[in-house]
């Protein structure tokens, strides 16, 4: 039987206060790591409220100290990126994409902006079950694993840039080319996301992973705990701040949520390589298999939930995340 644990503060981490644990915010974390079977296996489950730690805990096998896989959260931190980016004056969201399989075809219109908002009409089937079909599972395990970036630009324009949204881990990928390009290689990009992004927060286990030409999976493969991923949900819910340090441009939180329109099918709305939720200025970043970093700024709040979650399970999964939420009284 797994037990749920609520973890004894630690001087090395984020501030830890249980007389915030509510019965009702423990039932409904204690739901999660009781492992529901609709739901699957939560591996690491966080709620940070006004910065500080009022539940945790973890699943079997893992703990405090074990870096688990971002998956698709990884693109809110290339967001992040983007943002340092646009601070340090070495692009703008208005640019249009450098790409050089671009240049003599519709292609070449193509912005930061729109790959940011997943709406540049590039061809791209983001599907994790069928190879057969699959530009994702191409990408990152088949014939583009070597070069992610470049398998993703030679696909053709099926839509009219800005006209249409598709989620795509491929657009993710040729940011990341071009920041690669910018900063002066992969491993500059690395130095450049842990001197101006993970250091200043303590997000200290944090590795983002290279393709072998160099670029940044930014879809896909960052690993870091538990609590780094809560400190990387904290960031955001300051509007950059880290204490009295900024660290993203004042705004860009915003630029992050700010609607960009999906498909009426799709159960989340969406704004630059973040998701919006319901509650008022709520977004998240999603990753396969149900990991989730919630940031819930009228309650304070940030929930992260990291595991294995198959596609059935996804409306539980978020049920129990409202619950979560809901068991935190609005400030």
């Amino acid at each position: 039987m797994h037990v749920v644990s609520f973890l004894e503060p630690d001087p090395s981490a984020l501030p830890i206060d249980l007389s915030r644990s509510t019965p009702a915010l423990r039932a409904a974390v204690g739901h999660l790591l009781g492992q529901p079977p609709e739901i699957g296996v939560t591996l690491g489950l966080l709620v940070l409220h006004a910065g500080a730690i009022i539940a945790e805990g973890y699943g079997p096998g893992c703990g405090a100290e074990v870096p688990l896989i971002s998956w698709s959260t990884a693109k809110s931190i290339t967001h992040a990126m983007y943002g340092l980016l646009v601070d340090d004056g070495l692009i703008t969201v208005d640019t249009l994409a450098p790409i050089a399989e671009w240049a003599d075809d519709e292609r070449a219109t193509i912005t930061v902006q729109h790959l940011l908002n997943m709406r540049s009409g590039l061809a791209f089937r983001e599907d994790y079950v069928d190879d057969q079909v699959s530009d994702v599972i191409a990408m990152l395990f088949g014939d583009g694993r070597d070069d992610v970036a470049g398998f993703a630009a030679a696909l053709p324009l099926e839509h009219a840039v800005g006209a249409f949204w598709n989620y795509s881990s491929g657009t993710t990928n040729i940011l990341c080319r071009i920041a690669r390009d910018i900063l002066g290689g992969g491993r500059a990009t690395e130095a450049y996301l842990r001197e101006r992004l993970f250091e200043p927060i303590g997000m200290m286990s944090a590795t983002a992973t290279l393709d072998a030409s160099g670029t940044f999976i930014g879809s896909s493969f960052v690993h870091a705990t538990t609590r780094d991923f809560a400190r990387f949900g904290e960031l955001y819910r300051n509007d950059g701040c880290w204490g009295d340090h900024r660290v993203l441009p004042a705004g860009w939180t915003d630029h992050a949520r700010t609607p960009t329109g999906t498909p009426d099918t799709e159960e989340y709305g969406y704004g630059a390589h973040w998701w919006r939720w319901q509650w008022p200025g709520a977004f998240a970043a999603h990753g396969y298999e149900g990991q989730r970093i919630l940031i819930v700024p009228d309650r304070d709040l940030v929930v992260v939930r990291l595991g294995k979650t198959v596609d059935p399970g996804f409306p539980p999964l978020r049920a129990a995340l409202e619950a979560i939420v809901e068991a935190v009284p609005a400030s």
